[in-house]
């Protein structure tokens, strides 16, 4: 029941996700820009279906090594008939709706492995027509921002437990050339100097998701975070978005979200190996 998606299969993928927008995003972001199959990109996705004549459930594994499923109430077949189409793969771990996280893993036999991260955030929605109206202006990340900003990554990649500091130093310099290259950071800027950066992590339709907010230390508490999520919200909605959805990864920023009106649709699981690992070795 489970087979390799091809190009013909796009339309059929994005429709089932659809039907899960809030928890699918990463998914339906890499169908939307890379397509179905390895490109040049590292998020170019091979895309596996579950089902015969309809879709009931969608895989993925980055060419990075990173996977991604949909299928609710993911029975332990289908986990294991994915498991055994990327045998030998190597995989940097999954992210996904949190109920599904915990059987794939189980699947691709690392769910004993060492995690750098492994645990579940709450998943939050927001209509952009309850956005607040006060204008907040933000700008796009500029080359001029990159030397100041590499502190900045570096800090969130730490913040999040998705590196340790060694780790994050050196991640830190191609994360923001990489985003400065995709322009998908904004920057608010208090008397002309930053104060706190945020992104879209992905685009899909009408349904954005946010990511990437971050705040320096020194500067926290005086309500950048939640200024730069809704300047960045508001500016997607003069692109046509309808709904945005993100992840809190601690209460300080939850109750950030909470403030502009957002509110928990269910739980996300993120698991990041501290070490690529081999499926079912």
């Amino acid at each position: 029941m489970l087979r390799e998606a091809t190009p013909d299969d796009a339309q059929r993928i994005d429709a089932f996700l659809s039907r899960y927008a809030d928890s699918s995003m990463y998914l339906r972001g890499n169908l939307a820009a890379h397509g179905v199959g390895f490109g040049e990109n590292d998020h170019s996705t091979q895309f596996f279906l579950w089902g015969d004549e309809a879709v009931e459930g969608v895989f993925g594994i980055t060419k990075s090594g990173y996977v991604m499923a949909q299928m609710p109430g993911m029975p332990v077949a289908a986990a294991q008939a994915f498991a055994a189409a990327i045998r030998g793969r190597d995989t940097l771990g999954m992210t996904g709706a949190a109920d599904q996280v915990p059987v794939v893993l189980s699947a691709l036999g690392i769910d004993g492995s060492d995690y750098q991260l492994q645990h579940e955030e709450p998943l939050y929605r927001l209509d952009l027509s309850d956005l607040p109206e006060a204008p907040v202006s933000t700008r796009p990340m500029a080359a001029d921002d990159l030397e100041p900003l590499e502190g900045w990554y570096a800090s969130y990649l730490q913040d999040t437990g998705q590196a340790d500091s060694a780790a994050a130093a050196k991640l830190a310099p191609g994360r923001a050339r990489s985003d400065l290259k995709t322009g998908r950071v904004k920057l608010l800027e208090q008397d002309g100097v930053p104060v706190a950066m945020a992104a879209l992590n992905a685009v899909v339709g009408t349904h954005v998701q946010v990511g990437g907010v971050f705040v320096p230390q020194e500067l926290r508490g005086r309500g950048f975070a939640q200024r730069i999520t809704v300047g960045l919200l508001q500016a997607a909605r003069r692109d046509g978005a309808e709904t945005a959805v993100l992840f809190a990864n601690n209460p300080v920023a939850a109750r950030t979200y909470d403030a502009i009106g957002f509110q928990q649709v269910g739980w996300y699981g993120i698991a990041l190996l501290a070490q690529p690992e081999k499926v079912l070795p």
